[in-house]
């Protein structure tokens, strides 16, 4: 989850100058009570501090100003808690035993919105698990099983992707679009481009296809996938 959170922090996007930011959070997880909290964005390979904050009772508070939209981490220690957007606008923590929430400004509804989204079809995947376990425990037909979870998988799969594609498509132009792919990216354990990513990349525009991180993980990619091709 943390290397997802490394690519993820890593697309940024200008959108303007001097703009104010302020974040208002509360904190249910007891553990948090009395922690400083922090907020870091990436500064070359590096991450580092932009604002910071002490939880009492289960409130902390930080502004500031925004020279760029960014997709930052929120840091207890050396932990990493939740993404947030940081940009123009008062924006909105709430973190639980549960997971967290973060609103108030357009991108964080927006990418709060996807991750509630991503959350259900982790939970469904959950419950794909648990119906063949109890499906070999009540002794069904090993065929059987095998093909309903086929069937379970693939729809369950489909709809994942479709989430990611329609999300990507719609934030093509911001930090969410680009984050959010190269979350699929760190999905393999070397550059490759599924049929969907090769559709979003060939969809995207220019603006898209040239971020740094995405240019050169689509150009190791199909370099890769070109060695497979050939062994084959």
């Amino acid at each position: 989850m943390y290397r997802f959170y490394f690519f993820l922090f890593c697309a940024i996007i200008c959108a303007s100058c001097g703009k104010k930011y302020k974040i208002e959070g509360i904190s249910s997880v007891s553990k948090l009570d009395g922690k400083m909290l922090f907020i870091k964005v990436p500064s070359g390979d590096k991450l580092v501090n932009i604002d910071s904050a002490e939880v009492v009772h289960g409130i902390f508070k930080m502004k500031g100003k925004v020279d760029s939209t960014v997709i930052a981490s929120l840091y207890m220690d050396d932990d990493c808690i939740m993404p947030v957007v940081i940009e123009e606008g008062n924006i909105s923590i709430n973190i639980d035993k549960a997971g967290f929430s973060v609103k108030g400004t357009p991108l964080n509804d927006s990418f709060n919105k996807f991750i509630i989204k991503k959350t259900s079809l982790e939970d469904r995947a959950y419950e794909v698990e648990r119906m063949e376990s109890r499906m070999i425990m009540d002794g069904k037909d090993p065929k059987f099983i095998q093909e309903e979870m086929e069937k379970q998988r693939t729809a369950l799969g489909n709809d994942m992707d479709d989430l990611a594609k329609t999300f990507i498509q719609e934030n093509y132009n911001n930090v969410l679009g680009t984050g959010v792919f190269l979350m699929l990216c760190n999905g393999f354990p070397y550059p490759v481009l599924t049929p969907i990513m090769e559709e979003i990349i060939n969809d995207a525009p220019d603006s898209f296809k040239n971020n740094p991180m995405i240019k050169e993980y689509v150009s190791v990619a199909r370099s890769n996938m070109d060695k497979l091709q050939a062994v084959q």
